[in-house]
């Protein structure tokens, strides 16, 4: 029997302490770590958070109400984290009272809970357990800090991303269009003033990249206004450069080349975090979900609006092709999983995941 306890002891000194480092790592990982890092324990609160939500998505009916429901998916998930960690934490801890002295599990539940949480109506009178009682309550309270910290950064780059995606429907319309947005430019402002947009956008990408993946929920986070999306606008951004590459009869620019690069690595980096499988090889004429019927149209919208097209549209098809295979499957798949409104080319098309 002295044997069997002494084993007992040691799994679950062993499986404590596993479940605090493992906990702890995830902490790092998420709050600390200023790369895109698979964790665990997030991805397992935000794939039971996200299932439960798309339950009640079954109870909506307009798109409204699904961006009504969809819009807490991440701060529930978040809030969802903190309490996670804590039991896992004070799971831990209370397997490592239980392997150290010769308690019933409920006292190290009671301990650890107190000490965890700073409460301190409980605690052992064994020698060193002071040690592991501050040791956890100093875990407790770092969590916290992290997480007051951790908020603002979202927030702030939540701020950043909106503010952009904001100022496009300016330029692009209500329900974001490149044709649109290329027409409008052409109208007031001259289409050579579009290189200042390029430049602009290609810095976006870059920051959403950096951001999006380093703070995934942050793709979760939806616009304040149902009708805008940060996919929508990116899907609008790089068919407009790539319409302007393949079709203008314009002198080229290369930052539209630039900006169409910085879009496609930013929208694939994202894909890959959230395990969303595209081609990463794409050729000039593989299929892509704009038609040819649909292309054409957009160049009699240009053509009405007196914007210089080239003579040879065939060859601007396949060109503008060439372009969108680079993006297509990665912009569409990430609008499905934020379930985007409709727009042109993008929220239309998307692959659905919910």
């Amino acid at each position: 029997m002295d044997g069997l306890n002494l084993l007992l002891r040691i799994t679950l000194g062993i499986l404590g302490f596993g479940l605090i480092t493992g906990t702890l790592f995830s902490v790092i990982q998420t709050f600390v770590l200023p790369r895109s890092v698979p964790d665990v324990i997030y991805n397992f609160v935000f794939v039971f958070v996200r299932k439960v939500f798309r339950f009640l998505l079954k109870f909506t009916k307009t798109y409204k109400q699904k961006d009504r429901v969809l819009a807490y998916l991440a701060p529930f998930s978040l809030m969802a984290l903190l309490p996670t960690w804590y039991i896992l934490i004070q799971l831990g801890f209370s397997a490592l009272y239980s392997s150290l002295y010769d308690i019933s599990l409920w006292e190290s539940i009671l301990v650890s809970g107190s000490s965890l949480l700073t409460l301190g109506f409980s605690k052992f009178d064994f020698k060193g357990a002071a040690i592991l009682e501050f040791g956890e309550a100093t875990i407790g309270l770092i969590l916290v800090a992290l997480l007051m910290a951790y908020l603002p950064t979202i927030y702030s780059s939540f701020s950043k991303r909106e503010t952009l995606v904001t100022m496009l429907e300016v330029r692009a319309g209500n329900k974001v269009s490149p044709v649109e947005m290329i027409n409008r430019h052409h109208r007031i402002h001259g289409i050579e003033r579009l290189s200042e947009m390029w430049k602009t956008w290609e810095v976006w990408f870059a920051e959403i990249e950096e951001s999006h993946t380093s703070l995934p929920s942050l793709v979760y986070f939806r616009s304040p206004n149902p009708s805008r999306n940060w996919v929508n606008a990116a899907g609008a951004v790089l068919d407009g450069a790539a319409l302007y590459l393949s079709v203008l009869d314009i002198d080229v620019d290369p930052q539209a080349a630039l900006c169409l690069r910085s879009g496609y690595i930013a929208l694939r980096s994202i894909c890959d975090t959230f395990d969303l499988t595209y081609d990463p090889n794409p050729q000039s004429g593989d299929f892509i979900h704009i038609s040819r019927q649909e292309f054409d149209l957009a160049i009699q919208a240009l053509i009405k609006q007196g914007v210089p097209v080239k003579d040879n549209l065939e060859e601007a098809w396949v060109n503008f092709g060439g372009w969108r295979v680079n993006y297509d499957e990665p912009l569409l798949k990430l609008a499905g999983l934020v379930l985007a409104p409709s727009s042109d080319w993008c929220g239309d098309k998307m692959i659905p995941y919910w």
